[in-house]
């Protein structure tokens, strides 16, 4: 049993992200507990948990990245599982919130994906839940139960203020991640330009125009994630035809799906600076790309939810 500050806790890491789990235990100084998940042969998860967690404060760690309905199932069995074990707290830590996107009905008789989610974990017995970077703030309001929205920007900033670009101007790819872009300007004290887009269909970038000035200045396109690398792919051919020198990405997650890791190595884009929210396999991994890790940020607000203290301070 582990007791911390006082409190008997207790960290699971489940399949998604094996290593970042690793990561903040080690830097909490809590050794992960053990469960085992297994399936059925048609495919039916099950958990067992091999030691107790009656009165624990239990964390959970679970991107529900690739593959995400695999992972999310996972996750919602091992909150049950908790919940009938006597857990005194269920804190999900997600680094990674699966089906994000879908936060708003954009067109008649669609879903709001988002909301169904946070349903699903609130009725499976989640007494909280961490995220890092939601695709929308909103998603929040989704939530009758504590939801902290970490923040990536001060690692992401600090790298790039450790590289000392001279000329720079932060980009944002649309007008949905002009405050994203903003809060990074603000910090490396830079100018900001939007990139103009319209998206025809899922994963389909169409660029029509570039308002602000980025001619013989070094670009940072930020985003919150990078998918099939689509919007990057063109917001770098656009800044390149309107003169920009060099240019860089960052995200908070790189889900690099599909073409994404040909298209960012055939464009004009020297670097991809992102976090391990979502695990890179070792056929996705390229050598324009960088990863930041986000353990120390979690793993200390993880401490600071322990101890019963804000987390707020860990966003500066």
């Amino acid at each position: 049993m582990a007791v911390f500050h006082g409190s008997k806790v207790k960290i699971f890491a489940l399949s998604s992200n094996k290593e970042l789990a690793q990561e903040i235990a080690d830097y909490i100084g809590i050794p992960l507990s053990t469960c085992e998940v297994v399936r059925f042969a048609d495919g039916e998860i099950n958990i067992n948990i091999n030691e107790t967690v009656r009165g624990h404060k239990v964390f959970v760690i679970q991107s529900t990245s690739n593959p995400v309905n695999e992972n999310l199932m996972e996750l919602l069995i091992m909150i049950d599982a908790l919940k009938r074990a006597s857990a005194r707290e269920v804190n999900i830590v997600m680094p990674y919130y699966g089906y994000s996107r879908q936060d708003r009905k954009a067109k008649a008789r669609q879903p709001i994906s988002a909301k169904l989610v946070a349903d699903l974990l609130q009725v499976a017995g989640a007494t909280r839940v961490i995220c890092m970077d939601l695709h929308a703030a909103q998603i929040q309001g989704f939530f009758n139960i504590p939801i902290d929205n970490f923040r990536a920007l001060p690692i992401i900033a600090e790298y790039f203020k450790q590289k000392n670009i001279k000329n720079v101007v932060v980009v944002s790819p649309d007008h949905g991640g002009v405050a994203r872009a903003r809060a990074l300007a603000d910090v490396i004290t830079a100018p900001i330009a939007i990139i103009d887009k319209t998206r025809p269909e899922p994963n389909v970038a169409e660029v029509m125009n570039i308002i602000g000035s980025v001619k013989g200045k070094n670009c940072i396109i930020i985003d919150d994630m990078i998918d099939t690398a689509g919007s990057i792919q063109a917001a770098s051919a656009a800044l390149i035809e309107a003169g920009a020198k060099d240019i860089y990405a960052c995200c908070t997650h790189p889900l690099l799906s599909g073409k994404a890791k040909e298209r960012i190595m055939n464009s004009g884009i020297l670097e991809v600076v992102c976090t391990n929210t979502v695990p890179v396999p070792e056929e996705k991994e390229f050598t324009k790309l960088v990863q930041l890790s986000i353990a120390p940020l979690l793993g200390q607000g993880i401490i600071n939810i322990i101890d019963d203290q804000g987390v707020s301070t860990l966003f500066s």
